[in-house]
């Protein structure tokens, strides 16, 4: 058998054979199999074939036809997308009209845009925040929340859900310290309100800033659908921010944060989130517009969004089910487990109502509960139907 010539190397054996850098995907995939715990995409049509109370479009003004002229109208002008960011090309006439009358309906001496409520999080409390200060968050605040304080290098200190004796006690603990404390107006999993005056009395013993998230209070609490802080009576104090949604009572989409000029200013010249990102497209910021300023024309719509919500609970839990009673327009209904929250939604889905299902992880206490969206819209024939397909789906016994 001949052999390799000396001035060449024998031939290396064959490597071992290596898996794919993404085969640990695989097991996470079959771990979330096994415990439930898939989330798949459901494209829906655009004529909805379902009872909707699954959405956050409280108010029904999505497909309302003055919010979707505005859209349409703000495409053909100003084109489809914003073309930049915010401090190149992506500001035009209309995200500065929305800001001015934003800010004035919700009572704050300022606003800024953005291109999701998500990024107005995180803008929020990273450049309100700096390594070596403090964030005191609600246990229950939502996930864009917990990232921007995740981002933020600030230290984190999570208290008990809607306690202001916590946040008083934590920021207590660190005296001298630039501070600030964090919280939703409304938590989007229960519906529950937090208890915004004592948080404020809290900070301001303190000298700590409140920045609270009002995405699920606008459009629904306070004079007019003015948000939750209009309704403690917070709205413009100068150490208070808050933060919203468009993508939810006012049917478009987007966020924003209100508070004192020198706040938005400094956001202007630090937010990552505002400097770093595409503006909001011009359609999205027209219907906004026209749906902040329907808003303000028909006042009784954030009314009628809390009637139907205290209406929903009243008959679902005469019926035996246990619901958290609203205190905006989120109504949750506990299910025994999370296999049975999915086949509960699933089996209302199958009878055409569509529903929120919101299982652990998403939910920090670990109870799985269906979640439904109160919107002003809904006739009484509609609340009858979503009342008795809920109650004759549930895996829970009911009179």
């Amino acid at each position: 058998m001949s052999q390799a010539p000396p001035d060449r190397p024998l031939a290396a054996p064959p490597a071992p054979a290596l898996g794919s850098p993404f085969d640990w995907i695989d097991a996470e995939a079959r771990r979330r199999a096994a415990a439930g715990l898939v989330r798949t995409l459901r494209p829906r049509p655009a004529v909805p074939e379902l009872l909707d109370l699954a959405s956050n479009d409280y108010l029904g003004l999505t497909h309302h036809p003055d919010i979707t002229a505005a859209a349409a109208g703000a495409a053909r002008r100003w084109g489809a997308g914003a073309t930049g960011s915010r401090l190149v090309t992506g500001t035009t006439e209309l995200h500065a009209e929305l800001e001015r009358e934003l800010a004035a309906f919700c009572g704050f001496e300022a606003a800024l845009v953005f291109s999701s409520g998500y990024a107005a999080n995180l803008a929020a409390l990273t450049a309100l925040s700096a390594r070596g200060s403090l964030i005191v968050s609600d246990a229950g605040n939502h996930a864009s929340i917990v990232d921007g304080c995740r981002l933020s290098r600030a230290e984190t200190a999570v208290v008990p859900h809607a306690d202001p004796d916590a946040v008083a006690k934590t920021l207590g603990a660190h005296p001298g310290r630039q501070a600030l404390a964090v919280s939703d107006s409304v938590f989007s999993v229960d519906g529950d309100a937090a208890p915004l005056t004592g948080l404020a009395a809290a900070c301001r013993a303190h000298g700590a800033a409140l920045v609270v998230d009002d995405a699920h209070g606008l459009g629904v609490l306070g004079e007019g659908g003015r948000g939750a802080l209009h309704a403690a009576g917070l709205a413009g104090d100068p150490d208070v921010v808050a933060t919203l949604t468009l993508s939810k009572s006012l049917g478009s989409q987007g966020g924003a944060v209100l508070g004192p000029a020198r706040v938005i200013e400094h956001l202007v010249n630090a937010a990552r989130t505002f400097i770093f990102d595409t503006g909001l497209a011009p359609a999205a910021a027209g219907a906004a517009l026209a749906g902040l300023r329907l808003l303000r024309g028909e006042p009784g719509l954030a009314g009628r969004a809390r009637a139907v919500a205290a209406t929903l609970h009243a008959r679902l839990t005469a019926a035996g089910l246990t619901a958290v009673r609203p205190d905006a327009a989120v109504v949750s209904v506990r299910a025994p487990s999370p296999e049975q929250a999915v086949k509960w939604a699933a089996d209302c889905r199958a009878e055409g109502l569509a529903v929120g299902c919101f299982r652990p992880p998403s939910v920090p206490d670990g109870i799985s509960r269906l979640r439904l969206t109160a919107r002003a819209d809904l006739t009484e024939s509609q609340v009858d139907q979503a009342v008795a397909t809920i109650l004759r789906t549930s895996p829970v016994a009911v009179s």
